[in-house]
Protein backbone atom coordinates (compact mmCIF):
# COMPACT_ATOMS: atom_id res chain seq x y z
CA UNK A 1 0.00 0.00 0.00
CA UNK A 2 0.93 3.65 -1.14
CA UNK A 3 -0.18 6.20 1.66
CA UNK A 4 -0.42 9.72 0.05
CA UNK A 5 -0.58 12.95 1.84
CA UNK A 6 -1.77 16.32 0.45
CA UNK A 7 -0.83 19.54 1.76
CA UNK A 8 -0.99 23.23 0.78
CA UNK A 9 -5.08 23.48 0.25
CA UNK A 10 -6.84 27.28 1.27
CA UNK A 11 -8.66 29.87 1.49
CA UNK A 12 -7.61 32.50 -1.55
CA UNK A 13 -9.38 35.22 -3.23
CA UNK A 14 -10.21 35.03 -6.85
CA UNK A 15 -6.97 35.50 -8.81
CA UNK A 16 -4.46 34.61 -5.80
CA UNK A 17 -2.28 31.28 -6.47
CA UNK A 18 -2.27 28.22 -4.35
CA UNK A 19 1.18 25.46 -4.60
CA UNK A 20 -0.72 22.02 -3.52
CA UNK A 21 1.99 19.48 -2.70
CA UNK A 22 1.29 15.51 -2.37
CA UNK A 23 3.79 13.07 -0.88
CA UNK A 24 3.84 9.30 -1.21
CA UNK A 25 5.01 7.17 1.34
CA UNK A 26 5.18 3.38 1.74
CA UNK A 27 5.65 0.73 -0.71
CA UNK A 28 6.57 3.27 -3.29
CA UNK A 29 7.76 2.26 -6.90
CA UNK A 30 9.08 3.74 -9.75
CA UNK A 31 7.48 4.13 -13.11
CA UNK A 32 4.06 5.43 -11.97
CA UNK A 33 2.08 8.39 -12.82
CA UNK A 34 0.53 10.76 -10.49
CA UNK A 35 -2.29 13.42 -10.87
CA UNK A 36 -4.77 15.26 -9.51
CA UNK A 37 -8.61 15.04 -9.20
CA UNK A 38 -10.88 17.37 -7.46
CA UNK A 39 -14.80 17.30 -6.48
CA UNK A 40 -16.63 20.33 -5.95
CA UNK A 41 -20.09 20.31 -4.21
CA UNK A 42 -23.16 18.90 -6.04
CA UNK A 43 -20.61 17.52 -8.42
CA UNK A 44 -18.57 14.62 -9.39
CA UNK A 45 -14.78 13.97 -9.24
CA UNK A 46 -13.15 15.39 -12.25
CA UNK A 47 -10.19 15.11 -13.74
CA UNK A 48 -7.52 18.10 -13.38
CA UNK A 49 -4.38 16.77 -14.54
CA UNK A 50 -1.63 14.00 -14.68
CA UNK A 51 2.34 13.67 -15.46
CA UNK A 52 3.93 10.34 -16.40
CA UNK A 53 7.21 9.23 -14.30
CA UNK A 54 9.36 10.84 -16.16
CA UNK A 55 7.84 14.13 -16.27
CA UNK A 56 7.79 14.71 -19.91
CA UNK A 57 3.76 14.04 -20.07
CA UNK A 58 1.52 16.04 -18.94
CA UNK A 59 -2.17 16.44 -19.51
CA UNK A 60 -4.98 18.74 -18.30
CA UNK A 61 -8.58 19.24 -18.21
CA UNK A 62 -9.66 21.99 -20.48
CA UNK A 63 -10.46 24.05 -17.66
CA UNK A 64 -7.30 24.64 -16.02
CA UNK A 65 -4.91 24.46 -19.09
CA UNK A 66 -2.91 27.38 -19.05
CA UNK A 67 -4.02 28.31 -15.33
CA UNK A 68 -2.31 25.21 -13.27
CA UNK A 69 0.99 23.80 -13.45
CA UNK A 70 1.49 19.94 -12.70
CA UNK A 71 5.09 19.03 -11.56
CA UNK A 72 6.97 16.11 -9.82
CA UNK A 73 10.29 14.98 -7.71
CA UNK A 74 11.28 11.85 -7.82
CA UNK A 75 13.87 12.12 -5.55
CA UNK A 76 10.91 13.03 -2.83
CA UNK A 77 8.15 10.68 -3.93
CA UNK A 78 6.00 13.93 -4.91
CA UNK A 79 3.66 15.96 -7.19
CA UNK A 80 2.67 19.31 -6.83
CA UNK A 81 0.13 21.75 -8.64
CA UNK A 82 0.98 25.07 -8.93
CA UNK A 83 -2.44 26.75 -9.05
CA UNK A 84 -2.23 30.48 -10.80
CA UNK A 85 -5.53 33.02 -11.17
CA UNK A 86 -7.86 30.60 -9.22
CA UNK A 87 -11.19 31.12 -10.10
CA UNK A 88 -14.55 30.98 -7.61
CA UNK A 89 -15.53 27.70 -9.91
CA UNK A 90 -11.93 26.12 -8.62
CA UNK A 91 -13.10 25.48 -5.03
CA UNK A 92 -13.30 21.98 -4.22
CA UNK A 93 -11.37 19.24 -2.68
CA UNK A 94 -8.36 17.97 -4.61
CA UNK A 95 -7.47 14.89 -4.01
CA UNK A 96 -3.99 13.08 -5.27
CA UNK A 97 -3.65 9.89 -7.22
CA UNK A 98 -0.93 7.60 -8.18
CA UNK A 99 -1.21 4.84 -10.97
CA UNK A 100 1.19 2.08 -11.21
CA UNK A 101 2.04 0.40 -14.08
CA UNK A 102 0.06 -2.80 -12.31
CA UNK A 103 -2.94 -0.51 -12.86
CA UNK A 104 -3.44 0.03 -9.45
CA UNK A 105 -4.27 2.98 -8.15
CA UNK A 106 -3.56 5.02 -4.55
CA UNK A 107 -5.70 7.96 -3.83
CA UNK A 108 -5.07 10.71 -1.10
CA UNK A 109 -7.24 12.32 1.63
CA UNK A 110 -7.51 15.32 0.21
CA UNK A 111 -7.08 19.01 1.06
CA UNK A 112 -9.36 22.15 0.55
CA UNK A 113 -9.02 24.31 -2.05
CA UNK A 114 -11.51 27.88 -1.55
CA UNK A 115 -11.93 30.77 -3.91
CA UNK A 116 -13.72 33.48 -2.66
CA UNK A 117 -14.97 35.98 -5.32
Amino acid sequence: QVQLVESGGGLVQAGGSLRLSCAASGRTFSNYAMGWFRQAPGKVREFVATISWSGDITYYADSVKGRFTISRDNTKNTVYLQMNNLKPEDAAVYTCNVHTIRDEDYWGQGTQVTVSS
